[in-house]
């Protein structure tokens, strides 16, 4: 049996040099521009810094993803095949798109390429992903973070296409690909521009109290205590005035991902690999999500009966994460 892979964010040098001393089998990257669904200032990799991130990688005989994984527009579609053609000639080991019209370049101009359907694609039935894999050969889909195990297995069930779902990290908890809230507010598309909350419309604060307010295009997300913390503001973890009067996280607590009690089920269920979120975290939490997700796979394949969450596992996951509580998300829902 394949062992299911570990894959890791890179968003800079130092982040993807940590994923690989950590254990990660591959990790996955954007250029630094709207090809990819984290678009931020000071992120992602420019030409010299993909050179330098490459030869790293295959150093430790490891492999790397590109994502290009926004949706183009009538007028700026060759951006999008540009990149398509940039990441076939650096040797990505896979390109993971969600357009359809991308799609169909890749595979018509690169018809060995090893293509990803991204979670942007929102595709969650085995009807969807046998389609994509029909017209345009994908190989694996990384599932949104709306199914739970045994919806996996049942799809899996159903489809010869690798199966990817997240692992760790931030929980988006509307369906990828279908989210409005932050365009709504800035009049910028996630899907388009490839970020959520742009920070050119980000605004912090200082107020009288000591306090901070946080604001998304003049729009106030939250307001918080001298002592107070936030995770990026983005609308859905946003705090806002109840009728009551109460101020409260509206639609979702901030809480992050966390799969490590269910990986024998989801291993069980078909998963193929396991996805750690956040290219645009710190060396310190690639670094260190990906040895604890590393050791935890290692430890079920080793060992799959006795398979168990280690203190320490659990200790710096807590300690890492952005939000203040663990979840499984949707994956145990029934």
């Amino acid at each position: 049996m394949k062992k299911a892979e570990v894959i890791a964010p890179a968003g800079n040098i130092a982040s993807l040099k940590a994923a690989v001393d950590n254990g990660a089998d591959a990790v996955y990257l954007g250029f630094n521009d709207s090809t990819n669904a984290r678009n931020f200032e000071g992120l992602n990799f420019t030409p010299e810094e993909l050179k330098e991130g490459i030869k790293y990688i295959r150093s430790k005989d490891r492999q790397f993803y590109v994502a290009i994984n926004t949706f183009p527009q009538g007028d700026t579609f060759t951006k999008w095949y540009k990149a398509v053609d940039y990441a076939a000639e650096l040797g990505a080991d896979a390109i993971i798109i969600a357009n359809l019209g991308i799609l169909k370049y890749a595979r018509a101009r690169y018809p060995k390429a090893n293509l990803h359907l991204s979670t942007q694609a929102s595709s969650s039935n085995y009807e969807s992903i046998n389609f994509y894999k029909k017209h345009f050969g994908i190989r694996r889909v990384v599932l949104p973070r709306v199914l739970t195990v045994s919806e996996i297995k049942d799809l899996k069930a159903h489809t010869d296409v690798e199966i990817e779902v997240f692992a760790l990290g931030g929980l988006c908890i509307n369906i990828e690909g279908r989210c409005y809230l932050s365009s709504f507010v800035t009049g910028a598309s996630t899907n388009t521009e490839g970020a959520c909350s742009p920070s050119r419309f980000v605004r912090f604060i200082t107020n009288p109290d000591g306090g901070m307010s946080i604001t998304l295009n003049n729009v106030t997300l939250n307001r918080l205590g001298a002592k107070e913390s936030s995770p990026y503001p983005t609308c859905c973890k946003g705090r806002y005035i109840r009728p009551d009067g109460e101020i409260a996280y509206a639609i979702e607590d901030p809480e992050s991902l966390n799969v490590l009690d269910i990986i024998p089920g989801l291993i069980e269920a078909g998963v193929s690999a396991f996805k750690i979120e956040g290219r645009q975290r710190t060396k310190t939490y690639v670094g260190s999500m990906t040895g604890v997700l590393r050791e935890a796979i290692d430890s079920y394949y080793k060992n799959p009966q006795a398979y168990a969450v280690k203190a320490e596992w659990a200790k710096k996951t807590i300690a890492t994460f952005e939000g203040t509580r663990e979840t499984l998300g949707s994956y145990l829902i029934k």
